[in-house]
């Protein structure tokens, strides 16, 4: 199918006021303001009521962690208060709870107009050896692009980690499994729908072995590396006294210091180790809300990208954010951010940036993130019907500003994967009944 998508109210791309024309998955041509395609298309949308964007990418997450959204035990707690809470809590997670909590995170995200997610899946109790099996059949099912990561604890409290024993393994179990997930699902090239990363959870919760071993790993599969750095002074604190270190100096001593590896919340770094991060082209996805509600400080995003470090944005665990929704998510981004640098110094069209292209740099897949030809076509498209948005004048900003939360169309590989604001092919009503009942039955208890 050639599909012409004509004359947008508004488009989140240069030259590309008459529309976009999409084939075989990819944009393949950018019209101007009253031209047309440059020969015909099966299929014309007219998309006059519709502000067009780049589908959203979310660059950090926690599945799991839908099941324990505003849980007693955890709000109110900052970030090793709120972990040391939840943790045994979570040991109880099932393959069929991460399956519901997967599809329920990735249905969220794609109605808010998310087309490409990593997950950052670090729990493998006893009986969830298969987690990531699970959420490559979830993505690959809902047609979602998705980075899942293989992430790792194997440092209990009687090692002096924060995760009980129930949730951590051996090294050696981490890294067989993790070169089996490699071989079996990771597709490194261009436009590929489901991708492995390696992603210990942060360094207070594996052995520095474990890091070199994942960081050489990374490179024979030619995949990406992630964890959580940076996001607490409690972090910093901790790298000092077990490591003599800085967690920065801490991850250039087990060879992540590489453009192959992106953070989570990178809040605590000083100027030293900023211009670093960018010298290294090192990724930090910025996690707004999440940083917000455990009060773990504000990332320093402008600072970060004059360095030279690509800065995405994730929407976080659903517990530490609560939701799942990216376009809230960009939203807290332009907030918080100009409460740090100021109203003039960002914009909406830099939180969205970070929102698309930043994301996607992070993920090292330039082809993602941007309307542009050649580019592939994931797209959210978003009325402006709503109570919301009656007075707004400058479309795009008004998704930012007046807060838009749910698109109307999200196109993934050239496919609708949302119309009428409602997944295709999913039965929300029966995804959250489910869901529901697994959550209040797995973790209620607690």
């Amino acid at each position: 199918m050639r599909l012409w998508l004509k004359n947008p109210l508004a488009i989140l791309a240069e030259d590309s006021a008459g529309g976009i024309v999409v084939e075989d998955g990819r944009i393949v041509e950018c019209i101007g303001a009253g031209g047309a395609p440059a020969r015909d298309c099966d299929e014309v949308v007219e998309a006059g009521r519709f502000v067009v964007i780049p589908g959203l990418i979310n660059a950090h997450h926690h599945f799991f962690q839908t099941m324990t959204r505003a849980h007693p035990a955890a709000i109110n707690k900052p970030l090793f208060g709120w972990l040391t809470a939840l943790y045994p809590i979570w040991s109880h997670c099932t393959p069929q709870a991460l399956a519901l909590a997967t599809e329920l995170a990735m249905v969220e995200m794609m109605m808010s107009g998310v087309t490409c997610t990593s997950d950052h899946h670090y729990l493998f109790p006893s009986g969830l050896d298969e987690a990531i099996d699970i959420q490559v059949d979830v993505a690959r099912r809902l047609g979602m692009r998705a980075i899942l990561t293989r992430g790792s604890m194997t440092l209990s409290q009687k090692d002096g980690g924060l995760p009980p024993e129930a949730v951590v393994q051996d090294d050696d179990v981490v890294l067989a499994d993790s070169e089996r997930l490699l071989s079996l699902y990771h597709d490194p090239a261009e436009g590929a729908l489901v991708q492995i990363a390696l992603a210990p959870c942060s360094p207070f919760s594996v052995r520095p072995q474990l890091m070199r071993d994942t960081a050489a790993l990374a490179r024979q599969f030619d995949c990406r590396l992630h964890t959580h750095l940076g996001e607490t002074e409690d972090e910093n604190a901790y790298c000092i006294r077990h490591f003599g270190l800085r967690p920065m100096e801490y991850l250039d001593s087990v060879d992540w210091m590489t453009s192959r590896a992106w953070l989570a919340h990178g809040i605590h770094f000083d100027d030293g180790e900023v211009a670093q991060l960018g010298r290294r082209g090192v990724g930090v996805c910025h996690c707004p809300t999440s940083n917000m509600v455990l009060a773990s400080g504000q990332c320093r995003t402008l600072e970060l990208e004059s360095a030279g470090s690509p800065v995405g944005l994730g929407v976080d665990g659903s517990a530490s954010n609560d939701s799942s929704n990216a376009m809230e998510a960009v939203r807290h981004a332009l907030m918080i951010n100009r409460l740090t640098y100021g109203a003039e110094q960002v914009t909406h069209l830099d939180a969205l940036r970070w929102a698309t292209q930043g994301s996607a740099q992070c993920f090292g897949r330039p082809e993602l993130g941007r309307i542009a030809p050649g580019a592939a076509a994931d797209l959210a498209l978003f009325n402006l019907d709503e109570l919301r948005f009656s007075g707004a004048h400058d479309p795009l900003a008004a998704l930012v500003l007046c807060g838009a939360h749910r698109a109307e169309r999200v196109m993934i590989g050239g496919r609708w994967r949302v119309w009428d604001s409602m997944p295709v092919g999913v039965d929300v009503a029966r995804l959250r009944r489910e869901h529901h009942a697994v959550a209040a039955a797995l973790y209620g208890r607690n």
